[in-house]
């Protein structure tokens, strides 16, 4: 499929949901209409039942509102990226749907397999990545990570085949601080720069339109700590690639009603403000996504009843706990895994939600 997201699909899929969308339920970003709730394809089996049911999930979640699909190259074996392009191509033969509404991303960096894990692990590696020179032994950190330019577009350009797309429209770098456990911060710094390098000449190619970084711990940790990453010394990177003019537009990181690091330390340097990551992409221009807002379900029962009482118009607890990320002031999409159609179509009542207000989600006392 040719194209990538636009101002204009997007403002068409907006204006199709119609009344069905209520008060705030679209972020704007570079002109784009975002769902602020996407939905994630990492969790679940390597296998044919669950191929399916994702491909059904990612269609209703498609058609009742949520415009944000996300993924990586090594989920579940690059089936999720394959079961997306599924439904993708189906609603848009179909005439339902156009290339232009959905914002699609994924992410590069860890090593997958290819549909199931071979019998024979390390010759895989071998003939997939030794011999064909995408990356050497030096390249790999922990026995699973790379960021090469050359693994990149090897990574891109498989994700782009698996998805059915020409063009990504945002691709993350995943993970990055994992080489921190390896390499010295110059080191690590160094190879970012290569990367940011290859992913502006991926944008100028018409791969990708944006890229950034997805992480786990780098955005939440302590200053001290080995795998902190700084937000600003990163975006500094890409400016001192491309300019003012640079292409890294995203962060992804955990955020939850157990994992609020994001909202609540104060571990970026802007100028001489200490601000939370949260606030740190707002000064920066860059738009946030969140992972693990219901934390692999373990949100979607047994809230504090205080919880339902700040969060009206919900039903259940997995709805309040995704209501409580998508409200966070700072949050551009919240991601959350769902597999199942029902799971679709209980967080997909959202879309007919105003976000809570900010002083009944952070009040004191």
């Amino acid at each position: 499929m040719r194209g990538f997201a636009t101002a204009e699909g997007t403002a068409g899929y907006r204006k199709r949901l119609g009344a069905r969308a209520g008060r705030g339920h679209f972020k704007t970003w570079r002109g784009l209409q975002l769902s602020p709730v996407g939905i994630g394809t990492y969790l679940g089996e390597a296998d044919e039942e669950t191929d399916r049911a994702y491909e059904a999930a990612v269609r209703r979640a498609l058609e009742l509102g949520l415009n944000v699909v996300d993924s990586a190259v090594n989920y579940r074996h690059q089936r999720s990226e394959r079961c997306i392009a599924a439904a993708l191509r189906g609603l848009v033969s179909e005439g339902a749907l156009a290339r232009e509404e959905v914002l699609l991303t994924t992410k590069g960096g860890f090593i997958p397999f290819d549909g199931a894990v071979p019998a024979s692990p390390s010759a895989y590696f071998t003939e997939t990545y030794l011999r064909t020179g995408v990356l050497t032994p030096a390249d790999v950190v922990g026995g699973s990570h790379c960021m090469t330019p050359r693994y990149l577009a090897d990574q891109l350009d498989r994700s782009r085949a698996n998805l059915g797309v020409d063009t990504v429209d945002v691709y993350y770098v995943h993970n990055p601080e994992t080489q921190l456990g390896v390499v010295d911060r110059s080191a690590f710094m160094a190879r970012l720069r290569a990367a940011f390098e290859f992913l502006e000449g991926a944008v100028g190619d018409g791969k990708i339109r944006w890229y950034g970084t997805a992480t786990w711990d780098g955005y939440r940790r302590p200053v001290t700590a080995r795998d902190y990453l700084s937000l600003p010394d990163v975006v500094g990177l890409a400016r001192e690639v491309a300019g003012e003019r640079h292409h890294f537009g995203v962060i992804q990181l955990p955020y939850s009603l157990a994992m609020t690091e994001a909202l609540t330390l104060t571990n970026q340097q802007v100028g001489k403000a200490s601000l939370s990551v949260l606030q740190a992409a707002e000064h920066l221009g860059v738009y946030v996504m969140t992972s693990a807002s219901i934390l692999q379900g373990k949100l979607a029962r047994d809230l504090p009843p205080a919880l339902g009482q700040m969060l009206e118009g919900l039903s259940t607890d997995a709805q309040r706990a995704l209501q409580f990320v998508r409200s966070t002031p700072g949050v551009g999409t919240a991601l959350c895994g769902m597999r199942r159609v029902a799971h679709v179509e209980e967080n997909a009542l959202l879309v007919s939600v105003p976000p809570a207000p900010s002083d009944k989600l952070f009040t004191r006392g």
